[in-house]
Formats: structure tokens, sequence, C-alpha cells
């Protein structure tokens, strides 16, 4: 029972963030309605400032509550690239790790015992290119961003490479969030909309999908390797 802990807490704070209407707050109406407050708390408090929003950063992500784009943009607002990319990809990756571990340390077991010949054939395979297939997650926008924290979590991939290919993978994303949310100031002052599918338009998303496939390589060479070397 004490491996379901921290994820139980994880669930039941998950569902208080989204019934007490927490995420409603994150619009870019109550942006643009406190702009003169949010920088004029960067202006008093440059170091703390920072720190706070890596720590609302971390929140949300470990609970999953909707906004983490948002979120991103307002990073990129306050404090502009590259500062904003770092405190996202600083916040997203702690984020992530402490909802892999809690799920890790639930299922981890379970999964063990219950786990297939297909499951376990699936397990070595991930963790055999573990590095090649976290990034290719973390790079295409096709998947959703909960999602890719817990699946590693089901193949008990090392919590390491976890870490360190999830702070690799969220850099792309994080830049074109935070670059196109230093430039929200401008579109608030001429009156223009906004909308988060404008950021990821279809060039983005066809870099992101290339990078993405990039990182596959290593495992299409290997593969192309071992079928030289069969008879």
């Amino acid at each position: 029972m004490k491996k379901w802990i921290p994820l139980l807490i994880i669930v039941v704070l998950m569902l208080t963030a989204y019934f007490s209407g927490l995420t409603e707050y994150l619009t870019f109406d109550n942006i643009k309605e406190n702009r003169e407050k949010l920088l004029g708390y960067i202006a008093h408090y440059p170091i703390l400032t920072p720190l706070l929003f890596i720590l609302i950063y971390i929140v949300a992500t470990t609970l999953s509550i909707p906004g983490g784009a948002i979120l991103s943009l307002i990073g990129g607002f306050l404090f502009g690239v590259p500062l904003s990319t770092l405190y996202v990809t600083v916040g997203a990756t702690f984020g992530a790790t402490f909802i892999f571990l809690a799920a890790r340390t639930a299922f981890g077991d379970l999964l063990k015992k219950k786990a297939g010949p297909f499951l376990s054939k699936m397990e070595g395979g991930f963790q055999k290119n573990a590095t090649s297939y976290l990034l290719f997650l973390r790079f295409i926008p096709l998947f959703p961003f909960w999602l890719v924290n817990l699946a590693p979590a089901f193949f008990n991939v090392k919590t390491r490479t976890y870490i360190w290919t999830t702070f690799v993978g969220i850099i792309p994303g994080a830049y074109v969030y935070t670059q196109a949310g230093s430039g929200l100031g401008a579109i608030f002052d001429q009156g223009k909309e906004f909308s988060i599918k404008s950021v990821l338009n279809i060039e983005i998303r066809i870099a992101l999908i290339l990078l993405a496939l990039f990182a596959l390589i290593p495992i299409f060479v290997r593969r192309l390797k071992n079928a030289r070397k069969k008879p």
C-alpha cells in the first residue's frame, strides 16, 4: 500500500485542481488584465519570481494540469528568451520526473508479475533503445505530454536516462512556445487576437517531426547492421 501513496496523492491533488476551477485562471485575458502586476513582481523580486514560476510549472506538470502551453507562453512573456526556455525546461523536467517515479513505484512490481511474453519483449526493446524512443516521444508534438511522462514508467526505463532525455527533448518545444510568448506584449498593445494554434503552425510541426525522426536513426542503423550479419 505504501507504494501507491505518492500516486494517490498526485491523483487527489489533480482532481482538486480540476474541480476547483484552478485551470480557469490560465487564460490570455487574465494575463492581459494583470500584465502590469506581473511585470512589477519581476522588477521587485528578480530572483524569487523565476523560482516561483518554476515551482508552479513543476506542480502543474506533476499534476498533469491542462495549460502547460499557456504557462510556457507566460514564461516567454515575463522573462523573455532564453531564460524562459530554461525555466520551462527545468520545471517540466522536474514535474515529469516526479510523476514518472510515482507511477513506476506503484505499478512496477505489478507489471512484472502480470507481464506476458509480448509485453516483456516490448520492454526489452524499449530499454535497449530507450534514448532514441524517449527523444522521439519528446520531440514529436503528436503525443500528450502526460502520456509521454507515464509511458516509460511501464517499461522500467532508467531514471537518469529518463531525466536527461526529458530535459533535452523538451527544449525545442519550450523554445517555440516561449519565443511566441515573448511577443505577447506587442500583440496586446495592438489589440490583436492570439491563439495557441498559431504557435504550432505547419512549418513548426514538420520541423519537430523531422527532429523526432532524426532521433530514431540509431535504431534503424542498428537494425540494418543486424540484418546484414544474418546469413
